[in-house]
């Protein structure tokens, strides 16, 4: 009897073989998307919708929402174009780019496929200023142009067993077909998929760095960022079973990838 990993593993080389395969933008990292785009974004918007329903956002006149849309502009409408001159134009084709703020104590944002961006309020003393909240928003919006949250979603898609696709999990077992897309994100997960996630955060480091260099932010803030974050303190575990690098090496990457972000750097 074969493995459920020995399963697993012939589901996504089956359905990999149909897939296209395509480059991330800006590393070239060989990427291979198994799910339609058009149902990632249409998850997106259902569950968008859903999270600004049980979380009113503020209104646009608070000046966090109108720091947060002014960075996230300036962020969309740079990687936008470096995308469309770059021949990945396809990557924000059908981008409908939101940004709303929620009043959470949490140190959290996110940016899900198709451009919803939320960012907590619980964020903001810790970035400080724009410049450190363009480091995290570019961040998560390289997670998005990535399309980080279709390789996580593909694998979770894959473990429920061969014949299942996203659209008939949806139709049949909407609960499930929820959590998985929330745990693609990074809420819950499994061990087996830690280490990709982790290779998926260092990706949207470099990219993030980029984007908040062409939108005209200075991405050297962002070792003094992460040494905050460091200083929030409570227990972590160990990096091996954690989805993102910890904050030492996250540190010593991002210096080392600093001088191809600032060859990007434009001030404004």
């Amino acid at each position: 009897m074969k493995s459920p990993l020995y399963r697993t593993a012939a589901v996504l080389l089956l359905v990999g073989s149909v897939a296209a395969c395509s480059k991330v933008p800006i590393t070239g990292r060989s990427q291979l998307n198994l799910l339609p785009e058009g149902e990632m974004m249409s998850m997106s918007l259902t569950e968008y919708q859903s999270f600004l329903k049980e979380n009113p956002p503020l209104p646009p006149s608070d000046p966090r929402v109108v720091m947060v849309r002014k960075i996230g502009d300036r962020l969309a409408d740079a990687a936008t174009k470096y995308l469309n001159e770059n021949g990945a134009a396809d990557r924000v084709k059908d981008f409908a780019w939101e940004f709303n703020v929620v009043d959470d104590p949490t140190v959290n944002a996110w940016c899900m496929p198709g451009g919803k961006v939320v960012v907590y309020t619980g964020l903001l003393p810790v970035t400080k200023d724009e410049g450190g909240l363009a480091l995290v928003m570019g961040h998560e919006i390289a997670h998005a142009i990535a399309r980080h949250g279709n390789e996580r979603m593909s694998q979770a898609i894959a473990m429920q067993g061969a014949g299942v696709t996203l659209q008939a999990l949806t139709s049949e077992n909407p609960s499930t077909a929820s959590n998985l897309f929330l745990q693609a994100f990074g809420i819950g997960g499994q061990l087996g998929l830690l280490a990709y996630g982790r290779k998926q955060e260092s990706e949207a480091d470099k990219m993030g760095l980029v984007f908040m260099a062409m939108g005209g932010y200075d991405p050297r803030v962002a070792p003094q960022f992460w040494q905050r974050m460091a200083a929030q303190g409570g227990a972590k575990p160990p990096e091996f079973l954690s989805t993102h690098p910890n904050d030492e090496r996250r540190i010593a990457d991002l210096e080392a990838y600093m001088p191809e972000a600032m060859k990007y750097y434009k001030p404004q």
